[in-house]
């Protein structure tokens, strides 16, 4: 498909919406991500006919539905399959996969991880909000250690997966952190990823208020996030606190946390740099309580060939050493061997 070389529309966030009915819980956080995707698309979309949505299985899969593109509602953890065959089919197109931390880090996690291996170039939303919603509240990948569910009535025994520690293991190009109670700060991690060419993965911190309800709180709530989290920028020093009096910085090959001016000087205040590989995974890791949670564009890596990219252009180099040829003519000259005599195929290659 030929990208439109016209002056772009002035869409509005309504033509990025369907006319379907939302059908989320009230109060859920995929309000919210859906608002702000629709927002971003509405503001860098040339034509809407570019965009394409597909998702899985599970309350944020009902995506597709509700976005006015193109999209596919598709099977349990496999839509990244579907999403990677379709970005290698069609280049051109603007693929957004929409998964959660059931569908996607579970029964999905080995697509997933392969996805990111790869370096499609599509950009993921993980909603994780620690729990399983759409088939009632059993624990998820995420949930804690001692997280009592319908499942887990006596707590579950798990160690919970840190997805960007596994998302940055499996070879992503781009992780970032949003939350879905800061929709300005959703805008414009949305808008920064699709800029990012590779899959950009996008973490969103929401909340499950019928199943696990604030399980985020203290790092989203407006009331209590300044204090426990703190909103990474390249370049920038990692600076927190209600009153921005508090830093991380580094001792030795550890992050450490303290007021400025009594535990760290300022100079000795950790500057973030999203390119540095190592850094990224020490600052996915910062858990509560005892360190603030990074909020931002955690790591990106440039310049990386994407898998799209080479499969087409694999295809093109093969075609002009070989010649283009149709699918009769390579039947037609490979040795297949058939248990009756070729007069007896049809021409769709079925036994008559």
């Amino acid at each position: 498909m030929e990208k439109n070389t016209s002056e772009a529309p002035k869409f509005k966030k309504k033509d990025f919406a369907s006319d379907q009915s939302v059908k989320w819980c009230p109060g859920c956080g995929d309000y919210a991500i859906l608002s702000s995707l629709q927002t971003t698309l509405s503001k860098n979309v040339e034509r809407k006919e570019d965009v394409v949505c597909i998702s899985g299985i599970g309350c944020s899969s009902r995506f597709p539905y509700y976005l006015n593109t193109y999209g596919m509602h598709t099977i349990h953890g496999r839509a990244p399959g579907f999403a990677t065959g379709l970005k290698v089919f069609n280049p051109d197109l603007e693929v957004w996969l929409i998964t959660g931390d059931g569908d996607g880090l579970s029964i999905g996690g080995n697509h997933l991880i392969h996805a990111l291996r790869r370096n499609v170039d599509m950009n993921v939303i993980l909603f994780n909000n620690e729990i399983y919603g759409l088939t009632k509240g059993q624990y998820s990948p995420t949930s804690q250690k001692g997280t009592v569910t319908k499942s887990t009535p006596y707590g579950s025994l798990d160690r919970a997966f840190i997805p960007g520690n596994l998302f940055l293991g499996a070879g992503s190009t781009y992780y970032c952190r949003t939350i879905d109670t800061d929709p300005k700060h959703m805008e414009k991690i949305f808008t920064d990823a699709r800029l990012h060419k590779g899959t950009s993965m996008i973490e969103v911190y929401q909340n499950c208020v019928i199943f696990n309800d604030d399980i985020h709180g203290k790092y989203t709530n407006r009331k209590t996030r300044g204090e426990n989290s703190v909103r990474v920028e390249h370049g920038q020093p990692c600076i927190y606190g209600d009153e921005s009096d508090k830093a991380l910085y580094l001792d030795g090959l550890q992050i450490k946390t303290g007021v400025i001016g009594k535990d760290v000087q300022e100079k000795d205040i950790l500057v973030h740099d999203k390119h540095n590989f190592a850094l990224a995974n020490m600052l996915s890791t910062l858990q509560q309580p005892n360190f603030p949670i990074p909020i931002g564009v955690i790591f990106e890596e440039e310049n990386v060939d994407t898998y799209d990219a080479q499969v087409n252009d694999q295809i093109k180099m093969v075609a002009e050493k070989k010649g283009k040829k149709s699918v009769n003519d390579r039947l037609s000259k490979a040795k297949i061997y058939f248990k009756k005599p070729r007069s007896e195929i049809s021409e769709r290659g079925f036994f008559i």
